[in-house]
């Protein structure tokens, strides 16, 4: 089974690290990305750009309209996500609770699944 890991950072808290604790946690994240990857776990893993990089799209009635960053005031926000392969949600939590960035949010998981039909 596939589980999507959303890395959910605390901002204040993510933001507070120096220099040398924002290296250190992410030679961790890719030694564990690592490990994962090499037992067969990890399907892919990204880490994303600040909340204030990103565009909001909405498509209302035929019409899309494009804003800057995110659309609400935030405390916490998306970071990253890890898309893995585990036998069941047990599995699946406890692969989670070996992210490093755990620390500094939380990590939600989910169980993914394939949207096509079935005669396809």
């Amino acid at each position: 089974m596939k589980f999507l890991c959303q890395v959910w950072f605390e901002t204040a808290e993510i933001m507070s690290l120096t220099e040398e604790e924002g290296r250190r946690l992410t030679q961790e994240s890719i030694d564990n990305d690592n490990r994962l990857r090499d037992s067969g776990h990890i399907v892919v893993a990204n880490a994303l750009r600040a909340p204030e990089t990103a565009r909001t799209v909405r498509v209302r009635k035929g019409e899309s309209t494009v804003t800057d960053g995110p659309f609400a005031e935030i405390k916490e926000h998306l970071g990253g996500f890890v898309l893995i392969e585990a036998k069941d949600m047990e599995e699946a939590t406890r692969i989670a609770a070996t992210f490093p960035v755990a620390k500094y949010g939380m990590i939600e998981v989910r169980a993914a699944y394939d949207i096509r039909f079935p005669n396809e």
